[in-house]
Order: C-alpha cells, then sequence, then structure tokens
C-alpha cells in the first residue's frame, strides 16, 4: 500500500495531505524534530527523531519504500526519495523528477552561493492560495500514480 511521509517541521500543507490520506484511506508518517499535534485519526503516525540537519530527512529515507509519496520543499530529500523509487512533492505542487531534480539541486547550489556573496538577499517567495490548490491537484493525481506503481 502506497504511503504518504511529510518533511513536516515547516509543511504548510499537512491539513491537505490528512485531507487527501483520508480520501484514499493511506497512511501518512510525518517526520520532525520536534512532536507536533495531529488529528486523532489511525492513518495518522508522528515520527520524531533527534536535532541534527538531516536527522528528519535521514528517517524518511530510511522508511521510504519504491511507490510511496514523500512531501517536501528539501531538493535533496527528494532526489534521495527518487532513488529509492519513491515520489516526491513540493508543497507548491511541483513535482520532482528525475529529469528536473539535477536542474533544481544545481539552481540550489547557486543560489546558495549568491546569497553568501551578498548578490541576493531574499528567499523564496511567500506560500500563497494558489500553491496550496496547485498543491491538493497534484497530490491526488500522485495518489493514483503511486497506486499503480504499488497496487498491494
Amino acid at each position: 500500500m502506497t504511503r504518504i511521509f511529510i518533511d513536516g517541521d515547516a509543511c504548510p500543507v499537512k491539513d491537505e495531505v490528512f485531507k487527501v490520506s483520508g480520501r484514499y484511506g493511506l497512511p501518512v508518517t510525518v517526520v520532525g524534530n520536534s512532536w507536533l499535534r495531529l488529528p486523532a485519526d489511525p492513518l495518522l503516525s508522528m515520527v520524531v527523531v533527534a536535532e541534527g540537519a538531516d536527522a528528519a530527512d535521514d528517517r524518511i529515507v530510511e522508511l521510504i519504500e519504491a511507490g510511496d509519496i514523500c512531501v517536501t520543499n528539501d531538493i535533496p530529500l527528494g532526489g534521495r526519495c527518487l532513488a529509492k523509487g519513491a515520489l516526491a512533492l513540493r508543497p507548491n505542487g511541483k513535482e520532482f523528477t528525475e529529469s528536473t531534480i539535477g536542474d533544481a539541486l544545481a539552481t540550489r547550489e547557486l543560489m546558495n552561493a549568491l546569497r553568501e556573496t551578498g548578490i541576493v538577499t531574499g528567499g523564496p517567495a511567500p506560500f500563497a492560495r494558489q500553491d496550496r490548490s496547485r498543491f491538493l491537484s497534484a497530490l491526488d493525481t500522485m495518489v493514483h500514480r503511486a497506486r499503480r506503481l504499488r497496487p498491494d
């Protein structure tokens, strides 16, 4: 059965994932560095990891399998999930794919370098209502595709 993993500490679309989980009966695991209050639902679980830059990412990669879905804005985590045959989706509804992950990683490195030199001082655009809507649609589509990959 397809499972959904959420890189949970700063994810703005947890409620949307919970809604989709209920619709399709898919288990969701929220992984984070601190405990988060989840709705009382047997499909939802929380994994708290030790503090550390990549502790939550490492735990997700340890648990995720081919045909599962990871919701994350973390580009390296998205790439690691893809390498395991899982699907990865950003909270703004943009999917990480084998054909886009390389460009995303390169752009991330470039932007980090530009921020370090002071050439670029801003971050990503604020999360918008359209992002939430686009995410819901993309997650629904991804669930159908994931269930075909992992039909058990």
